[in-house]
């Protein structure tokens, strides 16, 4: 079982980027003609909304979801009772919701946002429940194929019903209609491309063991969610509700970058890591491994949407969204680091230290919230409390990967040396392209060149200098090729 997952994270991990890009690129053509139809003030709406909401989901999808992954060996039994005890929260949390629907509009100072918004938008908890379950699944099986297919459908049927809501007029609730619809629409393609299906099974012996392992991980994410909502939460609260539709766009942007390359990886990673936790070395070698190649991807990426920003805001959004231009620039920084973040902390919770994993996170959140402290009492700048998470962002980078120089004896200093080719590389590329704004050029053909002289500087650093990254990340795609044509030539002596 072991050999079977390992043999299958190359292909998996494709399918999975494949899954990203589809959904994200789809995603993002959705998310530009919403922009383009609503006003900055109805994401604000939208990000009061996700506040509670998000933070709700990590009952529902975090914890047990992550214990069912890391688990050995599991039956019915434990899919099952995870899957009721889910459904069991997400009915408790949408039912407080409920309730506390009519105080939020007002205590943001937004009068226009109706209850009735959160409270239907607060129905996504309850596919949740089953998406939860039906991912571990997926992910234990490593056949993100399946995944991708259901991302794909989904993302589709969502798109279109956000952009009918929006064409009609609707404001923040195409914003609504479209998160709701895009849940919706997951679990039902899950549940006709997944086999498993919950049945009436309970175990409490089961249910406790899982317990034990997620409940740390679900304190941790609760602190992880509750910390970035928190950002959102003072800037919607501080200044005016426009300005947090700027943030909320300018996190956007390289946030979904970032998910479609690192998100691909964390998700191939936990199941690998944790068929393979007795076996030291190899784990180092592969946590190791996922650092170059997702910092290689992530790094170019993350620099180069920082130089055109201004450029891809005016062509694809409208001048009326450039005041997320700093937002998205400053973002890209934070989200940059986020490779050392995913490997360090999937390499801690495959190893079944959840423990380890809390704590880590109480110390990040302990100083973050000083800093964001720091950030709204000094600084009356949503721009200084974007960049109090960069600071944080940078310093948790430290702390992640401090038990990892126990555990696997690759320390924060060595990884840094991992990163620092890609990063020097990339610096570079972000000041040649960053200079051509100063071209005599229209948008569109600033953001051509860009775009172009951006792939060549770093594609042919990269060529010149042998990277490792990028030599590791060819042999992967040639022994996929290699594989899959293996595969067609006995496929055609068979028939």
């Amino acid at each position: 079982m072991g050999e079977s997952r390992i043999a299958k994270a190359t292909p998996s991990f494709l399918y999975k980027l494949a899954e990203s890009l589809g959904t994200q690129g789809f995603a993002f053509v959705v998310s530009l003609v919403l922009a383009r139809l609503l006003e900055p003030s109805d994401y604000s709406m939208l990000a009061v909304l996700t506040i509670f909401v998000s933070v709700s989901q990590v009952f529902v999808q975090s914890g047990l979801n992550t214990a069912l992954i890391q688990k050995q060996e599991i039956d019915e039994a434990d899919l099952s009772s995870a899957f009721l005890v889910n459904l069991a929260l997400a009915m408790a949390l949408y039912f407080a919701l409920f309730i506390l629907a009519p105080v939020i509009g007002p205590f943001f100072g937004m009068d226009g946002l109706s209850p009735a918004a959160l409270r239907v938008l607060a129905l996504v908890l309850l596919p949740g429940a089953l998406i939860s379950v039906q991912n571990a699944v997926v992910a234990r099986e490593m056949n993100f194929r399946r995944l991708m297919l259901a991302s794909l459908c989904a993302t589709v049927f969502s798109g279109l019903v956000g952009i009918g809501m929006a064409l009609a007029g609707m404001g923040y609730w195409a914003l609504v209609g479209h998160q709701m619809s895009h849940q919706f629409g997951l679990v039902c393609a899950l549940w006709i491309i997944v086999k498993w299906k919950p049945r009436a099974v309970f175990s409490l012996s089961r249910v406790s063991v899982l317990v034990r392992f997620g409940w740390k991980l679900l304190v941790a994410g609760l602190l992880d969610t509750g910390y970035i909502n928190l950002h959102s939460a003072a800037i919607g609260k501080k200044f005016d509700r426009d300005i947090l539709g700027f943030y909320g766009r300018g996190k956007y942007l390289p946030e979904l970058v970032m998910n479609a390359v690192n998100g691909s990886i964390q998700s191939v990673m936990l199941p690998v890591l944790s068929e393979m936790q007795e076996n030291i070395p190899r784990m180092k070698q592969v946590v190791r491994r996922s650092i170059i190649t997702s910092s290689f991807l992530v790094l170019p990426l993350m620099a180069g949407l920082a130089a055109v920003a201004e450029p891809l805001v005016t062509l694809l959004l409208t001048a009326k969204w450039l005041p997320a231009v700093p937002f998205i620039q400053i973002c890209c920084i934070d989200f940059a680091f986020y490779p050392i973040h995913t490997a360090n902390l999937q390499a801690i919770n495959a190893m079944g230290h959840s423990h380890v994993f809390l704590r880590l996170e109480i110390v990040k959140k302990s100083y973050g919230l000083l800093i964001l402290a720091a950030m709204v009492s000094f600084f009356n700048n949503a721009l200084a409390i974007a960049w109090g998470g960069v600071a944080s962002t940078l310093l948790s980078a430290v702390v992640n990967a401090i038990p990892n120089r126990k555990l696997l004896g690759y320390g924060y200093l060595e990884q840094m040396r991992d990163m620092l080719p890609q990063a020097i590389l990339a610096a570079i590329m972000f000041l040649a392209v960053f200079a051509m704004r100063l071209l005599p050029l229209q948008p569109a053909g600033l953001l051509l060149i860009q775009v172009f002289a951006g792939m060549v500087i770093y594609g042919g650093l990269a060529v010149a200098f042998r990277l490792e990254s990028m030599s590791y990340s060819l042999d992967m795609l040639r022994r996929l090729f290699q594989k899959r044509t293996g595969r067609d030539r006995v496929s055609k002596r068979h028939y």
